[in-house]
């Protein structure tokens, strides 16, 4: 999310940018295929000015997988063009106000017993929630009550197969007092709520920014590792030259841990956003 954070994107001067390079959607690119150890996907909100269904046809041609972050109204939609939501949103709680506040959690869990039934059916097999912020409450404090909050909703996840994914954010530099912004919280949560279908979403950008150490984390913690995000450090741009992160290593250390599940880019692209786009596919398909 970065400074370009989802819900600030729509008012940055980089939108007008991304809309103005937009190029016209080809039909005719040629399919690609992609050697699949790391099943890539695209986060829409990176792509505001472009449909869904147009994002899903072109992430199909490059080889991806699916497209992330997705309202329960689209979740089908990635399915025309032999795809799958990859993560959906589900109701799972605002980044500032989510479960480490026990007032939060009813709420969550109404909209999950709505929503998560609805993902299974679309085959959507992972949904988002989030830690809240801090505002004065001990680490301690909200590591507990973000465990009592996913024990309640993690038979909603078991029941239907569905993935309940808490979000790893850095409270750095984009999301200021955000709890869940270390991987060590986030492992502790998991641990103790002990459930296949509760992990982490680890995403790269915000880690980077946080910890670094990202390799020899995801191999010590990739079993509480549900999904993960890209995106360019500094900036959350385009994955190239210009940033800190090697990324085709990371994607190598992901593959070579087994891991099953889905990469989603979450870069905001400041050139040509679709060439963009193949070219981190290109990147990470290791």
């Amino acid at each position: 999310m970065g400074n370009l954070t989802r819900r600030a994107l729509l008012k940055s001067s980089v939108v007008g940018a991304a809309a103005t390079a937009l190029p016209a959607f080809s039909a005719s690119v040629e399919p690609v295929a992609r050697k699949r150890r790391i099943r890539q996907s695209v986060c829409q909100w990176c792509y505001p000015h472009i449909p869904v269904d147009q994002l899903a046809e072109y992430a199909a041609k490059i080889g991806l997988r699916g497209v992330d972050l997705l309202q329960p109204d689209e979740y089908e939609i990635p399915r025309r063009y032999g795809l799958v939501c990859t993560m959906g949103y589900a109701g799972g709680g605002d980044i500032g106000k989510a479960l480490n506040r026990v007032e939060n959690q009813a709420a969550i869990e109404t909209a999950f017993r709505t929503n998560i039934p609805r993902a299974a059916k679309a085959g959507v097999p992972n949904v988002i929630t989030f830690s809240g912020n801090r505002a004065g409450m001990s680490d301690d404090e909200g590591a507990r009550n973000t465990v009592a909050g996913l024990n309640r909703v993690k038979k909603i996840g078991e029941d239907h197969g569905v993935t309940i994914c808490l979000e790893l954010l850095n409270s750095k530099r984009d999301h200021h007092d955000y709890m869940c912004d270390h991987t060590a919280w986030g492992v502790r949560v998991v641990q103790e709520v002990n459930s296949p279908n509760v992990k982490l979403l680890y995403d790269i950008y915000h880690m980077q920014i946080m910890e670094g150490d990202l390799i020899a984390t995801i191999r010590a913690d990739i079993q509480w590792i549900g999904h993960f995000h890209t995106g360019g450090v500094p900036g959350r741009h385009e994955l190239d030259g210009t940033q800190e992160v090697q990324w085709d290593g990371v994607m190598r250390a992901i593959a070579d841990s087994g891991f099953k599940g889905y990469v989603a880019h979450e870069f905001v692209p400041i050139g040509d956003p679709l060439e963009s786009l193949r070219k981190a596919a290109e990147l990470c398909d290791v």
